[in-house]
């Protein structure tokens, strides 16, 4: 446990002071992101108080983030492990491609940044290289990751090496989309981010407590190294908490792509490492209720030509309807948190009921 306040200490005091030091570079310079307003071909809500709001604001998370680690295992000289090297390599490699998005966005006032296919593309090269990956670095015939599907532990359904790594691929990008479309209102997407790392950090830890190696008995979880994994998770949501002091309402710096690719992948990362990927649906809820509505918008519109909300995503839709943003925030908040005390609910009930 004092690995964990170590940890979420030193990320969020990074993030927390690191984050004005990026904000006063980028608007020293300009670097502002671009502003959808309406036009005649499409109607979007009334941003206008947001421009001139500095992006890229990711690369604090991602500092906070690393820093949490690597300082908490020099000042407590802890050996690195593979586990919690793979989930950074993710987070790293997912924001380097945000980065190049924000690039697009800040410096060629773009405001869609990287074209659908590259930026896809991208996210597959980085998550078919972690899942692959995750498969070495065997530790007494474990590896970090298992290519059985898991549910709060692995299951039966054990898939070849083929469809293990589309699986984990899909989740990834999945996640990364999630946050990507949530991060779309000031605080609501790295408030929400923080909830499910916190998540991951009770789960890493209660799997330390009861691993199997420690003893093997009929409730023990096989996942290797659950305590540097509950670091990294620690580390997480320590950066999102000090990144928040400043995202919130009215946000003076927006994490762009950046941030929201690194944290989706972080938060995928967590699940297919600590064998809770089938959980991820309640863990990341907000998330996969926001991908949703952007799916179902485009698929009613595609297959009736009319369209469920008044815009994609969700929380759109309620500030067309007149919803303060501060209040659309609060209340998402409130639904990200109830989605994970249920899946919290369901991973402690499995192993009572075990």
């Amino acid at each position: 446990m004092r690995l964990v306040v170590i940890a979420g200490a030193i990320a969020t005091i990074i993030s927390l002071i690191g984050t004005p030091i990026l904000i006063k570079l980028l608007s020293r310079r300009g670097y502002a992101q671009a502003i959808r307003v309406t036009t005649e071909t499409g109607k979007y809500p009334d941003h206008e108080g947001k421009r001139g709001t500095p992006s890229m604001g990711g690369v604090a998370i991602l500092a906070g983030v690393l820093a949490g680690y690597f300082i908490t295992h020099l000042v407590t000289w802890r050996p690195l492990t593979a586990s919690g090297l793979l989930i950074l390599f993710l987070m790293v490699g997912l924001g380097l491609v945000g980065l190049a998005d924000d690039y697009l966005k800040i410096f060629k006032q773009r405001s869609t940044g990287l074209r659908a296919r590259t930026k896809l593309v991208g996210q597959a090269i980085v998550a078919l290289a972690f899942a692959w990956l995750s498969l070495q670095f065997p530790v007494d015939g474990s590896t970090p990751a298992s290519m059985a599907v898991s549910f709060v532990r692995d299951t039966s359904l054990v898939l070849p090496l083929g469809l293990f790594l589309l699986w984990v691929w899909f989740l990834v990008t999945a996640t990364t989309n999630g946050v990507n479309l949530t991060d779309g209102l000031d605080g609501l997407a790295i408030g929400a981010s923080t909830m499910t790392f916190l998540a991951y950090v009770f789960i890493s830890i209660w799997q330390y407590g009861q691993n199997c190696a420690f003893a093997a008995t009929s409730t023990c979880y096989s996942t290797l190294n659950p305590l540097d994994l509950s670091i990294v998770a620690a580390s997480a949501a320590g950066a999102c908490f000090g990144f928040l002091w400043w995202n919130t309402t009215p946000a003076r710096i927006f994490m762009g792509d950046t941030g929201s690719l690194a944290l989706g992948g972080g938060i995928a990362g967590l699940a297919v490492l600590s064998r809770t990927e089938l959980l991820l649906p309640l863990l990341a809820g907000l998330f996969l209720i926001t991908a949703l509505s952007v799916i179902g918008q485009v698929g009613s519109f595609k297959l009736t030509g009319r369209r469920i909300l008044r815009m994609a995503p969700l929380h759109h839709h309620f500030e067309m309807l007149g919803w303060p943003e501060i209040q659309i925030v609060v209340r998402f908040w409130i639904i990200q948190g109830l989605c994970i005390g249920a899946g919290l609910t369901l991973f402690y009930a499995e192993w009572v009921r075990a």
